[in-house]
């Protein structure tokens, strides 16, 4: 048989029969609707997804008015699965953030392979038409995502592949996160107002013994790891640090290097800010879990020093020193998890020893004066340098006279060349030890 396009009608009488059957599928679903009751209907539509070997799970944005974590962690997941076959997307910027946040827009599929299986991901949006109290109509939107899946991986999505997807999500909002150092804000909604921590102190470049920076930095990683732990001696999961010693000896930056090491929030605490008891209480609910709560130079506030003064006499003072030990160590210092609180001190002699023993601080860190390991460190970081002639003229001075990091570093930053900062650091450290024997 012989084809001739001669042979077809016109081509308006294709479009006009095309038109017409597709207005009788519509008119014959519409009937259906109708006429076939809705159980039927709810049957029929089983029977056919029973045919599919596809399986659908719908993950709501939230569950009543509660926002779904699930949800959450998807956004944030399928954040990095955009690829270049990806034709929509949605970008924002979060506030207190120094980045752009990309996300999944609406009706964008997005394809992830976990395990060797295919996973469909879709976010889809409803609107939902409420009444308000003047009974007039209000329209929202309600997202969700739906992730499609073959049927026989039910149980690996819900044990494995879910909760895969939860911890992952928390991993990524870790390492995107801008370490943010918070005050307290008497005038704002939450008492705490935040800028983000540039402070590039770090363990590398901290003036500190190598022992005893190492032996820190692993006491640090092993409290982190210990979630399970804490909770199986029931213990409130934190950990109190006492930082003492002179001025100058790096507390402060230490407090830095630690919160860029975890990637803490630091929440800087100033008792004397603090208007009562109850007030801590609120500071201490307010403050985020996975932060370094610092109350620097404890020793400084009125009250706290001992607990005679715990009295009638200091009902004056804003805060007690049993309020503050009931802050760190009572049933409110279980209000969130993985938490640091450090305390700096110039003279530990004067703190109660209600407040030194452990569980409230218990890891006691001497700062002292600068030594050569510290100077060595220093003039790596400000002078790229590892030996010199004149270092051991400098390292003989260290051990004969007291210099905080904070003064060597003050000599050494005044030239980037070695031949003469070095000089000029030698002839303080001299003048130094002169004063001294005078």
């Amino acid at each position: 048989m012989r084809f001739s396009y001669e042979s077809l009608p016109p081509a308006d009488k294709i479009l006009t029969a095309a038109a017409s059957a597709a207005a009788s599928a519509i008119l014959l679903k519409s009937f259906a609707s109708d006429l076939i009751p809705q159980q039927i209907q709810t049957y029929l539509s089983s029977s056919l997804a029973k045919l599919s070997r596809q399986l659908t799970v719908v993950v709501d944005e939230f569950d009543g008015l509660t926002s779904n974590q699930m949800f959450d962690a998807a956004t944030v997941y399928l954040s990095a699965k955009i690829s270049g076959a990806t034709t929509r997307i949605k970008v924002n910027m979060p506030p207190k953030q120094q980045d752009l946040a990309v996300t999944v827009d609406k009706n964008q599929e997005i394809v992830d392979f976990h395990a060797g299986i295919r996973f469909k991901w879709t976010l889809q949006c409803a609107t939902a038409v409420t009444k308000t109290a003047k009974n007039e109509p209000s329209r929202s939107e309600l997202r969700y995502f739906e992730l499609s899946f073959n049927r026989k991986h039910k149980d690996y999505v819900l044990k494995v592949y879910l909760p895969y997807i939860l911890a992952r999500a928390r991993e990524m909002e870790e390492e995107g996160k801008t370490v943010r150092l918070h005050t307290v804000d008497y005038n704002g909604t939450d008492y705490w107002s935040s800028v983000a921590l540039n402070h590039p102190a770090t363990f590398e470049t901290m003036a500190m013994e190598a022992e005893t920076k190492k032996g820190l930095m692993e006491d640090l990683d092993r409290f982190v790891s210990r979630k399970d732990y804490y909770r199986r001696v029931g213990k409130a999961w934190k950990r109190g640090y006492l930082l003492y010693g002179p001025p100058g000896t790096g507390k402060s930056s230490l407090v830095a290097a630690m919160a860029n090491y975890l990637n803490f929030d630091v929440y800087d605490l100033d008792l004397r800010e603090v208007q009562c008891n109850s007030d801590l209480r609120r500071l201490l609910i307010g403050s985020s879990n996975r932060s370094i709560l610092v109350i620097e130079d404890i020793d400084c506030n009125v009250g706290l020093q001992n607990r005679e003064t715990d009295t009638a006499a200091a009902q004056e003072d804003k805060i007690t020193l049993s309020g503050l030990l009931n802050f760190i160590d009572g049933l409110w210092s279980s209000c969130g998890d993985e938490k640091i609180i450090v305390f700096t001190t110039n003279h530990r002699n004067r703190l109660d020893p209600a407040l030194l023993r452990p569980g409230r601080m218990d890891v006691h860190l001497e700062m002292s004066y600068c030594t050569f390991s510290g100077f060595k460190i220093l003039a790596s970081t400000y002078l790229r340098i590892d030996d010199h002639l004149l270092f051991p003229v400098i390292g003989e001075l260290l051990g004969e006279v007291e210099a905080t990091p904070a003064e060597v570093a003050g000599e050494l930053i005044k030239s980037e060349d070695s031949d003469i900062a070095l000089p000029i650091l030698v002839h303080f450290l001299k003048h130094k030890d002169i004063k001294r024997s005078c």
